[in-house]
């Protein structure tokens, strides 16, 4: 995404309880003379800042032009996640623009290939094993947020319908009352004017 050199982008992550999160990103500046991005884009880092659902920062830290931070979330929810130069230009005169790559994987936990190589072929077996339970925690835990989820969004609904037809029910209420009133009302004119 493209960012002016001054300005906060954040992005929200729906993430459960105990996962890690991993986040890569890389910068390049806009080049006047060239009309291109850079490479890399030297002397610029980023300010990432990670907030939980309930408004706590998590992490907020300093890096480089190219890193990869990470955070492990401790509750459930939406996580914002926010970076921002860290430019010294007066917001008069910062007027490049920035090119920002970012990927960030939830729950991953990536195998070393050099490692495995390493290992004879038990070894290997064992490795991707404990790879594959660890993913497999991880989609229990995931499924487990969403079935939570799903079962909050039920209860809202089901308050939602009551209410609307506690509503439907006052409001019927209301006019049928007012239709006696003003049929009581009418009958007692009549009557007033000697007309009935």
């Amino acid at each position: 995404f493209h960012s002016g050199e001054r300005e906060e982008k954040c992005l929200i992550e729906d993430v459960p309880s105990d996962t890690l999160v991993i986040g890569n990103y890389k910068v390049q500046q806009w080049d006047i003379r060239k009309q291109d991005f850079l490479e890399s884009a030297p002397g610029l880092g980023m300010f990432v800042t990670v907030t939980t659902p309930s408004a706590e920062v998590l992490l907020k830290k300093l890096y480089g032009p190219q890193a990869t931070f990470s955070f492990t979330s401790y509750i459930s929810g939406e996580h914002v996640i926010c970076l921002q130069s860290n430019s010294t230009s007066l917001v008069a005169f910062a007027g490049s623009k920035l090119r920002i790559h970012l990927d960030i994987r939830v729950g991953e936990h990536f195998l070393d290939e050099a490692i495995a190589q390493a290992k004879d072929k038990v070894n290997e077996v064992n490795f991707r094993m404990e790879h594959l339970i660890e993913q497999i925690q991880h989609i229990s835990k995931e499924q487990n947020y969403e079935r939570e989820r799903e079962e909050n969004f039920r209860k809202i609904s089901e308050q939602t319908n009551s209410n609307i037809l506690w509503w439907a029910i006052v409001q019927t209420l209301i006019l049928i009352s007012i239709g006696i009133w003003q049929i009581k009302s009418l009958k007692d004119f009549f009557i007033a004017k000697k007309l009935v």
